[in-house]
């Protein structure tokens, strides 16, 4: 059985510009990683204007930041994650969490469900006037 990936793009903050929440199988996976006070990736970063965004996956893995702690200057470390495609299969695997938080389960996602959900959260980009 595939786990299930929906993104949210929320409105910027006092902080953050417009930043992302994922949800796989409708549980925030940053929060219990990042805290209530932390940030997602942002937006932008996720969908730059020209080309694939860092979670759009490959068949070469690489690993992505997905959030930080509301510490100052990445000095409790970040939430990152491999991103790796094999086949029809999209996996999210080796988190390595912030200082003290949680690590989250590895995922397996529907290649085509993952591709529908970074595309349909990218088809609207009402955030690109936040930008930095």
């Amino acid at each position: 059985m595939f786990d299930h990936l929906e993104i949210a793009v929320l409105p910027p903050g006092p902080r953050y510009p417009p930043q992302v929440r994922l949800l796989v199988n409708g549980e925030d996976v940053l929060d219990p990683a990042v805290g209530p006070d932390g940030r997602g990736p942002l937006a932008a970063d996720l969908w730059p204007p020209h080309g694939p965004g860092p979670l759009a996956a490959t068949d070469v893995p690489r690993r992505v930041e997905l959030g930080a702690p509301a510490c100052t200057g990445g000095g409790c470390g970040f939430l990152t994650v491999v991103v790796h495609r094999i086949d029809t299969v999209v996996q999210w695997y080796d988190w390595q969490p912030p200082d003290h938080m949680t690590r989250p389960l590895a995922c397996d996602f529907d290649a085509a469900q993952y591709d529908t959900a970074l595309a349909r959260a990218a088809v609207d980009p009402w955030w690109r006037v936040y930008e930095r």
